[in-house]
């Protein structure tokens, strides 16, 4: 008996192929840029879900479907961080320093890296969209069904995102 599974393996490992790299540093943005193992763990609960739809309840928007399970996992991660955070807290457990390291500073004087300074301090939905945008090549319509804004709210984020960097960088 045909299910019409036959070639899953296949496309998944395509799939695989294609978005693991970019869905994890997706994820780490989401999760907290060194927090490379529950990035990780986004992006495996991500492909595991993909194993239980059929081609056909993806095809032509894998990308976008992708995103939207992978942001979704990354968010109640985060959620679940915070959560232990505050536990930790008034257990008076130490948290590690932000501040940045001597490396980090060095760099800080690239213009790149001063770009992505001014990026992150943009509000949290402006950074993604742009980052979906220009990091990871996604169309206003797949960032719109990634992040759950209208297109046009999705154009207006991206605008005034780089209109603000324009303005830091002045």
């Amino acid at each position: 008996m045909d299910d019409g599974r036959s070639d899953e393996p296949t496309w998944v490992r395509a799939a695989l192929d294609r978005y693991e790299r970019p869905l994890l540093l997706y994820a780490l943005r989401i999760v907290g840029g060194n927090d490379v193992d529950r990035a990780r763990d986004c992006v495996q609960e991500t492909f595991v879900k993909l194993c239980d739809q059929p081609p056909d309840g993806v095809n032509g928007h894998l990308g976008p479907w992708l995103y939207t399970v992978c942001r979704n996992a990354a968010l109640d991660v985060r959620r679940k961080a915070r959560r232990e955070m505050a536990l930790a807290e008034t257990a008076d457990e130490t948290i590690p320093s932000a501040a940045p390291s001597p490396a980090v500073v060095a760099e800080a004087k690239d213009a790149t890296s001063h770009v992505l300074r001014m990026l992150a301090r943009l509000p949290g939905d402006q950074q993604e969209v742009i980052r979906l945008k220009f990091q990871h090549q996604m169309s206003y319509r797949e960032i719109s069904r990634i992040t759950g804004h209208s297109e046009s709210n999705v154009g207006f984020l991206i605008h005034r995102g780089i209109k603000s960097i324009r303005e830091m960088l002045s």
